[in-house]
C-alpha cells in the first residue's frame, strides 16, 4: 500500500486540497490520531458514566479497562514524583502519553506516517510542557522567588547561573523534541526498509520492535515532564 494512501483518503473526505496531502502531511496525521482518540474517549464515557460500571470491572479486557490500567499507573508515577498535587497534572501527563503513544503507533499502520516524526509536532508538546512547569513554578513560588531560585545562592555568581538557567530551560524542549523525532523516525525508516526487502513474517519482528519504541519514548517525554514539573515545583527553601 502507498504510504500516502490514507492520508490521500482523508483529503479527499475532507475536501482539503490535494497539495495538503504532502506539505501538511504531519498535521494530518495529528489530526486522525486526536479524532481517534476523541473516539475511544468518548465510548469509554460512556461505559463509565454510571457509577455501578466504574466500581465493578468487567472479567474480560475492555477498553475501559486498558484506559484504567493506564491512567493508574501514571497516577502512580505522579504521586511518586509529585505527591499531594499529583492530581492536579494527571490531565496533562496523561493525555500527552496517550496522544505521543498513539500516534507513534500509527507508523505501524500502512498507509500512515506517524506525526511524531515530525519536528513540528514534537516541538508543541514540549513548548505546551515549558510554558505548563514555568506558570505551575510561578504560582507555587511567585515570580519573584521563582526566578531568584534560577540565580543561586551566591550573589556575585548571579548573572552567570541565571544565564545557564535560561539556557538550560530553553533546551528541555529541543531536547525532547529531538529523541522523540530522532527514535520514531529511525525506526519508520528501518520497517519501511524491511517492509521493501521482506515484505512477509520479517517485518512482524520490526513492528514488534516498533511497538516497544513507541511506548519507551511516549514514557520517556511523559517521565521527564514530570521532572520538570517536580523540580518546578522544588525550591521552597529559597527566599
Amino acid at each position: 500500500m502507498d504510504r500516502f494512501s490514507l492520508i490521500a483518503w482523508f483529503v479527499d473526505l475532507t475536501g482539503l486540497p490535494p497539495s495538503w496531502g504532502d506539505q501538511y502531511e504531519h498535521v494530518i496525521s495529528a489530526l486522525i490520531v486526536l479524532i481517534f482518540i476523541l473516539i475511544i474517549s468518548l465510548l469509554i464515557w460512556r461505559k463509565l458514566r454510571h457509577t455501578e460500571d466504574r466500581l465493578v470491572p468487567e472479567n474480560r479486557t475492555t477498553l475501559a479497562n486498558i484506559a484504567e490500567v493506564i491512567v493508574e499507573a501514571l497516577l502512580r508515577m505522579l504521586e511518586d514524583a509529585l505527591g499531594p498535587t499529583a492530581r492536579r497534572h494527571l490531565p496533562l501527563i496523561a493525555g500527552l502519553f496517550l496522544y505521543l503513544l498513539i500516534s507513534s503507533l500509527t507508523g505501524i499502520v500502512p498507509g500512515m506516517s506517524p506525526p511524531t516524526e515530525s519536528i513540528n509536532t514534537n516541538l508543541a508538546c514540549a513548548v505546551v510542557v515549558f510554558l505548563y512547569y514555568n506558570v505551575i513554578g510561578i504560582q507555587t513560588h511567585g515570580i519573584r522567588r521563582y526566578f531568584k531560585h534560577m540565580t543561586g545562592p551566591v550573589v556575585w555568581l548571579a548573572p552567570l547561573m541565571l544565564a545557564i538557567e535560561l539556557i538550560s530551560h530553553i533546551v528541555r524542549p529541543v531536547s525532547l523534541s529531538i529523541r522523540l523525532m530522532g527514535n520514531i523516525l529511525g525506526d519508520h525508516v528501518v520497517l519501511q526498509i524491511f517492509e521493501g526487502i521482506a515484505p512477509v513474517i520479517v517485518p512482524i519482528v520490526f513492528m514488534m520492535l516498533a511497538i516497544f519504541v513507541a511506548f519507551i519514548q511516549a514514557f520517556v517525554f511523559t517521565l521527564l515532564s514530570v521532572i520538570y514539573i517536580a523540580l518546578a515545583q522544588a525550591g521552597d527553601e529559597v527566599e
